[in-house]
């Protein structure tokens, strides 16, 4: 009997042992790109939705770097795996070229990659199919349209955004086929990320042309984008995080991309011994992107619009709906 017992007792042990092992090995970091994680964007969704609702669910803190310039992206991962950190969450397609080095380096570590590919067996890649809910907020523009005039100002000219303006496009000729849609881009270098200036100035200049609905996919360039909106008295879309909040009656709704959830499931995952490489392309039917209704734009949206936009929507998860993505041909052909 005593053998039995020392010989339970010993692996009790054993597994406490194996399990304090496993949850020490858990020592999660998070990477922001040079915008910060208080952009009002992409990167504050990661912030509030994933890192730190994690950290108050888990009782714990995440490791946290935000480089201040583009160089200090691959300083900033090497840093992170030579110090253990695992997994380390990357968020932004301009760490591509700068994981791709430091997980070569470090295939022990564990990475995941918000908005690109990086097809490594230590990476996870994870993406969104924007197109599709930015089909949603288009038509939700034409439908609130009066002048059947709807604008676009992307950020950096590169195919991601091109992908916005496309799903947007489909969406408000899906709703009204007469509907005309605008688009700019505001540069060609990371700076189109950060000009509130430019967009305004973008923004007005659609306004100008009959525009009175405009969406912005680019980051805290939009800010002045929405600005704009609210000076000329018209709509506006925001982009990644709920932006619904910064002005409430002229932000007409938001084209969420759940960032901050996918990155909270991805820390889970590791924590509980789940992680893997590969990609995961997260849509509609996914509950990867979306539309935002609350409080600050309830009034805007009518019952009947919102209908017709559910009614879209459950289309494109049925399939009875393909909204044709941009990247996969680069065009905006449909």
């Amino acid at each position: 009997m005593m053998k039995a017992i020392a010989s339970t007792a010993a692996a009790v042990t054993l597994a406490l042992t194996s399990f304090v092992a496993g949850a020490a090995d858990f020592k999660p970091a998070v990477a922001y790109d040079v915008t910060g994680k208080y952009d009002k964007s992409f990167n504050q969704a990661v912030f509030e939705n994933g890192v730190t609702q994690f950290n108050n669910d888990k009782g714990m803190k995440i490791r946290e770097f935000e480089p201040a310039n583009d160089a200090q992206r691959e300083q900033g991962l090497e840093r992170l795996a030579k110090r253990g950190f695992n997994p380390i969450v990357v968020v932004g397609f301009m760490y591509g070229t700068a994981l791709e080095k430091v997980a070569k380096k470090y295939p022990d570590s564990q990475f995941v990659i918000i908005d690109s590919v990086v097809d490594l067996p230590n990476v996870k890649s994870i993406v969104f199919k924007e197109h599709e809910g930015s089909f949603l907020v288009g038509a939700l523009a034409a439908m609130k349209s009066e002048s059947k005039k709807l604008g676009f100002v992307g950020g950096m000219d590169i195919p991601l955004i091109r992908k916005f303006a496309c799903g947007y496009e489909q969406g408000a000729k899906f709703v009204n086929k007469d509907a005309e849609v605008f688009q700019n881009m505001t540069g060609s270098t990371v700076a189109a990320w950060n000009d509130p200036a430019r967009g305004s100035e973008l923004a007005k200049s659609q306004f100008t042309k009959g525009a009175d609905v405009v969406f912005a996919a680019a980051g805290g360039t939009g800010v002045g984008v929405y600005q704009a909106a609210k000076d000329e008295g018209k709509f506006a879309i925001g982009v990644d995080s709920n932006q619904n909040y910064l002005h409430p009656g002229i932000m007409l709704t938001s084209m969420v991309k759940r960032v901050g959830l996918a990155t909270y499931e991805m820390f889970a995952d590791a924590q509980n011994g789940k992680w893997d490489a590969g990609i995961n392309a997260l849509g509609l039917k996914e509950n990867g992107v979306g539309w935002a209704l609350d409080d600050y734009n309830r009034s805007l949206v009518s019952p009947e619009m919102e209908k017709q936009l559910n009614d879209i929507a459950a289309k494109i998860k049925s399939g009875d709906i393909v909204v044709h993505d941009y990247m996969s041909d680069n065009t905006c052909k449909y």
